[in-house]
């Protein structure tokens, strides 16, 4: 499946879908912090955004409001970003991780848990030959 391609509030709607299942476009509305609550209709075109994106898909239909459900994994929309970021950085990761070391955004237990995947992909890559 392609991953699709999020703008920040579809991501923002997107994260309400993954961490509370299928809703309605007022109930997703709803769960925005009053102070900065998008209008109805801006919710309701960032869903339809979000449906032609393939993103989400309608469930079942509630009176007259339709439900929606993510068809789209959170870890599937983080991969995408995360490859879109590397791009900036013409793919290289050394100048990403001498940032976050020097900000204090990577620690040592990330990087061991790093080291344990890598351990990991590379046995599974050695049971493959």
């Amino acid at each position: 499946m392609v991953k699709p391609r999020l703008s920040k509030l579809e991501l923002q709607v997107m994260n309400i879908f993954w961490e509370r299942g299928a809703q309605t476009v007022r109930e997703v509305q709803e769960h925005f912090p009053e102070k900065s609550r998008p209008a109805y209709t801006t919710v309701q075109t960032v869903v339809n955004r979000l449906e032609a994106k393939e993103a989400l898909a309608r469930a079942r239909k509630l009176g007259n409001a339709h439900v929606f459900q993510a068809t789209v994994s959170r870890n599937a929309a983080q991969r995408r970003l995360v490859d879109e970021f590397l791009a900036l950085f013409g793919g290289r990761m050394q100048p990403l991780m001498s940032h976050l070391v020097e900000s204090g955004k990577l620690t040592l237990e990330d990087v061991q848990e790093a080291e344990r995947r890598l351990r990991e992909l590379a046995k599974r890559k050695g049971e493959r030959k």
